[in-house]
């Protein structure tokens, strides 16, 4: 959910780590190690698995609480004491620098400018288990699943629709997942918030259709060409499937939508009237090149990356999203001119290498020239906004860092106000992060370690503001699975 597709944030992938290790010994660093770095909050525990052959050195490194395991190693170097080795494909370098002595290899690590203490010690490399989930709904359900295949156009859709337990016909919302290729439950880091929310709907009286992305489980097409309009298409798709159901109130559908999902949820009821209401988390209110440069600004200084580094990434990112129409060659060619650049300017880590970010963006070249990259980037929220008249919920988290509330939800404001909507609730809540979950600093890389996936009251907010409009009948309902507690605090207003 993330949120975010894939490689649009070049700093969110926190899965990478490049390793540059030395001591003056010559021990065998072959073999399994297992270790921390010391990260703000709570420490990120990393597993390595070091191999010599005749081709030469090879490896896998796990970050379980990232939900990462097996990623590949390549660049391996090893001189001695001395070790080197990054892991393949994956943006962000960060880096390992470290002395190895009496078993352990100790040192700092990198990333992006940050720099925290790491260890890694000998031990046997432990299967992963699964980072424990416990809003996660375990069966039997009091309520009902369905699997389900509709069209939309071209496309065949699957999901799964859950029907409560009370008489219907009962009200429906068709959930929106955020951007890159992500199953029905929107499953990322190691969570499934869209089977969280359609568990806690279900137990309220509400009917959810959940659905896996173009090209993703049971679903045809390809997501990397859909544009957003596509997107909204295949959303009306779903809405008009409910609508034709007899289990379900054709006047009371709705959607939700998660971060990209939120602007298709808007995009699809400007487009069709059949929608009934919209909700949207962490919704962006800029257009798509704004908030690149602010999803990374604000990421970057959360991390802690020196002024004058974000200046700079953030004026050569600018610079390849102007041109990113030209093509994938063009792109590459400007990323080596800054890349050369760098390297007879200012150095980022202070050991006479150029900035690793450059190499892990000239990672994601292609991607910024796919259909649906260059939709996005031109793509202004607030033209479908505008058009809302029918009740909007729009809950954004304090710590969200890839669509910041501060200026996202004063652009939401202003455009529902504009449209002339007088049932539109926009509401900033306090220690949550674009996941909803309660976090410390909204860093991506607190999403996976966090046991909760997204925080109740969220869910009981939701559920409550639907409830209010487009309830079903109170009898019968069935209590929650996960606890709640008092509403999270924060800025609380109205459009």
């Amino acid at each position: 959910m993330v949120c975010w597709r894939n490689g649009l944030a070049f700093v969110l992938t926190t899965y990478a780590l490049t390793a540059l290790l030395t001591a003056s010994t010559t021990p065998d660093l072959s073999g399994e190690w297992q270790g921390k770095i010391e990260t703000p909050g709570i420490p990120l525990g990393v597993r390595v698995q070091l191999e010599h052959g005749e081709g030469g050195w090879s490896g896998t490194i796990d970050i379980p609480q990232q939900g990462a395991k097996g990623l590949p190693l390549e660049g391996i170097e090893i001189d001695g004491a001395k070790a080197a080795f990054s892991i393949r494909g994956v943006p962000g370098q960060p880096t390992f620098r470290g002395t190895y002595a009496q078993g352990e290899i100790r040192g700092q690590f990198s990333q992006s400018g940050a720099r925290f203490p790491f260890v890694l010690t000998r031990g046997a490399v432990e299967e992963a288990a699964d980072p424990p989930r416990p809003q996660e709904p375990k069966p039997p359900y009091p309520y009902a699943e369905r699997e389900v295949v509709y069209r939309s156009g071209e496309v065949e859709l699957a999901g799964t629709l859950t029907l409560p337990a009370t008489p219907g016909p009962h009200p429906a919302v068709l959930l929106l997942s955020g951007s890159g290729a992500q199953n029905r439950d929107e499953e990322v880091f190691g969570h499934r918030p869209f089977l969280v929310i359609a568990d806690h709907l279900a137990r309220h009286g509400v009917a959810v259709l959940r659905v896996d992305d173009r090209g993703v489980g049971g679903s045809s097409g390809s997501l990397r060409n859909a544009t957003a309009a596509e997107l909204a298409d295949d959303a009306i798709s779903g809405v008009r499937f409910l609508r034709n159901r007899e289990e379900i109130a054709a006047d009371r559908v709705g959607l939700l939508g998660h971060s990209e999902g939120a602007s298709v949820a808007a995009l699809s009821a400007a487009k069709d009237g059949g929608v009934g209401f919209v909700v949207m988390l962490a919704a962006p209110g800029l257009p798509g090149r704004e908030l690149l440069l602010l999803q990374n600004r604000r990421i970057f200084e959360i991390a802690g990356v020196p002024e004058e580094t974000v200046r700079r990434r953030l004026a050569v990112l600018d610079g390849l999203l102007a041109i990113a129409p030209e093509g994938e060659e063009r792109l590459r060619q400007k990323l080596q001119e800054e890349t050369r650049a760098w390297s007879e300017a200012v150095e980022s880590d202070g050991d006479g290498a150029p900035d690793p970010w450059a190499t892990a963006l000239e990672q994601q070249l292609s991607q910024l020239t796919s259909p649906w990259f260059l939709d996005f980037l031109s793509r202004d929220p607030r033209i479908a906004l505008r058009q809302l008249r029918v009740p909007v919920l729009a809950l954004g988290g304090a710590l969200d860092l890839q669509v910041p509330p501060d200026p996202n939800q004063a652009e939401l404001k202003e455009a529902l106000a504009k449209a002339g909507n007088e049932d539109a609730e926009v509401l900033t809540l306090d220690g949550l992060n674009h996941l909803f979950q309660a976090a410390q600093t909204g860093l991506p890389n607190e999403y996976a370690r966090i046991e909760e996936t997204i925080s109740p009251p969220v869910l009981e907010r939701i559920s409550r503001w639907m409830k209010a409009r487009f309830a079903g009948p109170e009898p019968g309902e069935v209590e929650p699975s996960s606890s709640t507690s008092a509403l999270p605090g924060g800025s609380s207003s109205s459009s």
